[in-house]
């Protein structure tokens, strides 16, 4: 049996607004667009999870709303600004084989690099954008399983790849 995470950097969030906290900034007009695109693109190649683990900012629920991906999400203040190291713990114990992890850099792209046995060959996987969504395959029966440098990568994408020009204008 395998597993198989998707692994989510919230969508563009915005930084001209009223919220009171960095926990409440929500998606901007490009994040939202993103957001979609990236729903799209999991349904399109029949990816999708069967749970999501995410942040509880904002710009984490907004992006999961937005994908409008269909299954059950936890929200935890584990995942907000977590370090790979409590990522790979929330992993550890999800529950369900097919996991979508939403969340903030730079625990995200930190995990992301340790978490993989061969980087994929893009540009933009060190800095991991926002929007970057990782699709990862794993031979274990449980994520209780789950080792350090484990993961075949299936695919790599970042939004701007999904997106056309007039939505990739939107700020």
């Amino acid at each position: 049996m395998t597993c198989t995470l998707i692994l989510t950097r919230h969508a563009k969030s915005a930084w001209d607004t009223n919220a009171p906290s960095d926990h409440s900034r929500p998606l901007n007009k490009r994040g939202r667009a993103s957001a979609k695109a990236l729903g799209n693109w999991l349904r399109e190649i029949n990816e999708l999870p069967m749970q999501v683990i995410s942040s509880s900012s904002q710009r984490t629920r907004e992006t999961y709303e937005l994908t409008g991906i269909e299954a059950p999400a936890v929200f935890t203040e584990r995942l907000y600004h977590a370090s790979s190291d409590i990522i790979f713990q929330v992993l550890k114990e999800a529950p369900h084989p097919r996991t979508m992890i939403l969340g903030h850099n730079p625990g995200i792209a930190a995990f992301a690099h340790a978490i993989v046995n061969h980087r994929p060959d893009h540009t933009r996987f060190d800095d991991y954008p926002t929007g970057a969504t990782l699709i990862v395959k794993f031979d274990i029966n449980t994520w209780d399983d789950l080792a350090w440098s484990s993961g075949k990568v299936v695919e790599f994408i970042v939004p701007r790849e999904l997106l056309g020009a007039e939505d990739m204008l939107l700020s």
